[in-house]
């Protein structure tokens, strides 16, 4: 009659069972379970497909998930101007505006203004497209997701007509809009205000031989070397909205530190902290 085994043989027959059956199914390569880092700068930028954007456009950092995930995107830099074909997607569309000023727009719907930090989520197979406003540059990340190996249906570019459309809430109808110098000192000093919004605003701002980012980089520069905390606060705001980045600025704050002194430089960081959302 033959012994059963104890309670250290039955364990030892479990886990040599167990250790032949993990070996018996395939494992997954160490390649498939690695995590990949492409650095900034690894792709060089490309131009946007001539035949699908009006303008100039740059695709930077594109990306595509391998199966079995199906997403897919890039972050998208527009010039002033600049904007896509129409166009839909099968599984829809997220944009998230990161710097500039843009429009977006369905077809048959408003014209709707994007600044940084706008999420739009474009539903799946609405015909829309979207680009930088008139004045200003604009940049995107765009993420969608591919159905049977498509993330796009490309359509007809979208005329002049179509995006020089007012967006909502700017049209014939709305009423004037506010002026840049009112809310500040109109109340209290209107002649000041009507003349910084007539002269400064209206006329040097809107003046073609700069771009509205680059006279932003200039004026932050000023108030950074003079120390003007209160004025720089609100032309960080602008220079955001006028396509320069995080990044950007605060690099000139470092540069000036040199030229305009450590003081001015601090102070300034304390500014673009409050300014970029960081305590």
């Amino acid at each position: 009659m033959k012994a059963r085994p104890g309670i250290r043989g039955i364990a030892a027959i479990g886990l040599s069972l167990c250790a032949l059956q993990s070996q018996a199914q395939p494992q997954p390569a160490a390649a498939e379970q690695a995590i990949r880092i492409t650095r900034a700068g690894e792709q060089p930028p490309q131009p946007a497909p001539a035949g699908h954007f009006t303008g100039a456009a740059v695709v930077d950092a594109a990306f595509r998930a391998e199966a079995p995930a199906r997403g897919s995107g890039a972050r998208v830099r527009f010039e002033p101007g600049a904007r896509t074909a129409w166009h839909s997607h099968p599984l829809g569309q997220t944009l998230i505006v990161t710097s500039g000023v843009g429009r977006v727009q369905a077809w048959g719907g408003p014209v709707e203004e994007i600044r940084p930090g706008d999420v739009v989520w474009i539903p799946p197979h609405v015909k829309h497209w979207h680009g930088a406003a008139p004045g200003s540059p604009m940049t995107h990340i765009a993420i969608s997701e591919a159905l049977d190996g498509r993330t796009v249906e490309w359509m007809e570019p979208v005329t002049s007509e179509q995006y020089n459309a007012p967006p909502r809430g700017q049209g014939p109808d709305a009423g004037p809009r506010p002026r840049p110098s009112q809310a500040a000192i109109g109340s209290f000093a209107p002649k000041l205000a009507d003349i910084t919004d007539d002269v400064l605003y209206a006329d040097i701002w809107e003046r073609p031989e700069l771009s509205k980012r680059d006279r932003s980089l200039a004026t932050v520069a000023a108030l950074i070397a003079l120390n003007r905390p209160d004025q720089l606060r609100s032309h960080l705001r602008m220079a955001l909205q006028n396509g320069l980045t995080r990044e950007e600025l605060i690099e000139t704050i470092t540069h000036l530190a040199f030229y305009a002194g450590w003081p001015s430089a601090v102070t300034a960081v304390g500014v673009a902290r409050e300014v970029l959302g960081e305590k």
